[in-house]
């Protein structure tokens, strides 16, 4: 039976879901390569990704601006240090437009499923906005996307306000409110501050504690930015300087004896903070320093030791239609409760919705842990090309280096495949293998897998799916071409000997 025909209007070379850094990024890049025959697939109405959907009360980021943007559209006009979710949204929404890609971006068009037709070497893409096909699939998802709501018995049937910080509720007015917070994680001890005046009573349930640092955030002066916007090569010589500093991290890091003796920052921090000893004492951790995400914050030691904030240490046994019961057995009447308890990182929810060759699930390809070739492509999936995929998370850096130097990777890939008129490109999986097994041993005694703690880089088979565990340098090293000899190839001779002839 003969297969139905492609539609030229709906056929594409490349296709991209998302438009945060990683799909606005790849597709500025493509346009810039003088590719143009590609589109954006984003679920929402706006680009922005991450910076988009957490407007949660305080959200910022933890890296300086200028590391943290594309190193092609510099910004010399950042108020302060570190970008607070406004300006980074505002300025993804700027690249948008400066770069001219809007055109190309399908917005409220949600991937609904990609499977690869390996006859007709395609992705077939079906969207909530209609169905495509294309030569190449770049997923540019991230692993903050989707919320991670915890189970915890009777949470469904809680009777008053619940809501995931990103997924924040700006039309519920708190003020007054007896509120639980639940985590403190990265969101939470930027929001917990922002509401803390507001609530009537903020009883926040703390798992394990975090490593806080001082955050130095400062307003950029107006001869600072004189300096950024008139003097030739100042942005990026801060820009280079910050990460080649932040690389200093990753050599402790990879040595938990020494991030042990850097934590003193840390803790000296948490003294100064904190001066009840009681209290300090369920605020310290109990692992090395950035074994769990290293967080910082001038203002949530103070909120926590106000007199309407109760910090909770012992475990949630369940919730009531009006309240929280800890372990103890004791009842906390609460009308709101906020989830602050991260994201799904080790699952990508975008892995139930990708099918590879003879209708694999990326899920199912993962059942043992996620993993891939240069944190790019996986075995099984001719074509795909997964930004900040499997071990591309930084502990001690921006993760604008990493998507940067993995669409320099796509790029090169596109142009390889040109050269040689390939159809597709796919991992061998002993490549994927070999490359992960080096992984995993320099993940080996590094501060993330032997920090003494429990954290969402490992998954539940106890491996590290998430961090590079070096420093970027490296990472764009081992991008920075596109190397045939670890893929499998078929070419463009091999998909016309294998296309039926129409009947």
């Amino acid at each position: 039976m003969a297969q139905a025909p492609l539609d030229p209007a709906r056929d594409l070379r490349v296709a991209v879901i998302g438009s945060g850094f990683s799909g606005l990024g790849t597709a500025i890049r493509l346009m810039q390569q003088g590719i143009d025959d590609f589109l954006v697939f984003e679920r929402a109405d706006e680009v922005g990704g991450t910076w988009r959907d957490n407007t949660y009360p305080g959200c910022a980021c933890d890296v300086m601006s200028h590391l943290y943007s594309f190193s092609f559209a510099p910004n010399p006009n950042w108020k302060s240090t570190f970008g607070k979710q406004r300006e980074l949204f505002d300025y993804l929404r700027d690249c948008a437009d400066r770069f001219g890609v809007r055109s190309r971006i399908r917005f409220r068009h949600e991937l609904t499923e990609a499977r690869w037709d390996d006859l007709r070497k395609r992705w077939l893409i079906s969207t909530t906005g209609g169905d495509y096909t294309a030569r190449v699939l770049v997923t540019g998802t991230g692993y903050l996307s989707e919320p991670a709501v915890p189970d915890i018995p009777g949470l469904s049937e809680f009777q008053g306000e619940v809501f995931h910080s990103s997924r924040w509720r700006h039309d519920l007015d708190l003020t007054g409110r007896r509120v639980a917070v639940i985590g403190t994680g990265a969101s939470a001890i930027q929001f917990v501050p922002a509401i803390q005046p507001e609530v009537g009573q903020l009883d926040l349930y703390q798992r394990t504690p975090p490593w806080i640092g001082p955050k130095n955030d400062k307003a950029n002066s107006a001869l600072q930015t004189k300096l950024l916007t008139s003097v030739p090569g100042y942005q990026r010589f801060r820009r280079n300087f910050n990460m080649w500093g932040r690389e200093i991290l990753a050599f402790v890091m990879a040595r938990p004896a020494v991030a042990g003796k850097m934590q003193k920052m840390a803790s000296d921090h948490l003294r100064k903070s904190v001066p009840d000893e009681a209290l300090r004492a369920r605020l310290t951790p109990d692992y090395v320093m950035a074994c769990k995400r290293l967080l910082f914050s001038n203002t949530y030691y103070p909120a926590i030791q106000q007199p309407n904030v109760e910090l909770v240490t012992d475990g949630i046994a369940k919730v009531t239609p009006d309240a929280v019961v800890t372990a103890d057995g004791r009842e906390r009447p609460v009308d709101t409760i906020v989830l602050g308890t991260g994201f799904e990182a080790v699952r990508r929810p975008i892995a139930e919705r990708v099918f590879g060759r003879n209708g694999v699930g990326l899920k199912d390809a993962w059942n043992e842990g996620m993993s891939a070739l240069r944190g790019t492509s996986v075995a099984g999936f001719p074509n795909l090309f997964m930004l900040l995929g499997p071990n591309t998370t930084l502990g001690h850096s921006s993760q604008v280096i990493m998507i940067e130097a993995q669409i320099a990777y796509l790029l090169d890939a596109l142009k390889t495949m040109d050269q040689r008129g390939l159809a597709s490109v796919e991992a061998l999986p002993e490549a994927q293998r070999a490359y992960n097994d080096k992984l995993d041993q320099r993940l080996d005694g590094t501060v993330w897998n032997a920090g003494n703690c429990r954290s969402w880089y490992l998954d539940e088979h106890g491996r590290n799916p998430s961090i590079w565990p070096t420093y970027t340098w490296r990472f764009r090293r081992a991008t920075s071409r596109f190397d045939p000899a670890e893929h499998l190839l078929s070419t463009s001779e091999d998909l016309r000997a294998t296309t039926p002839a129409a009947s």
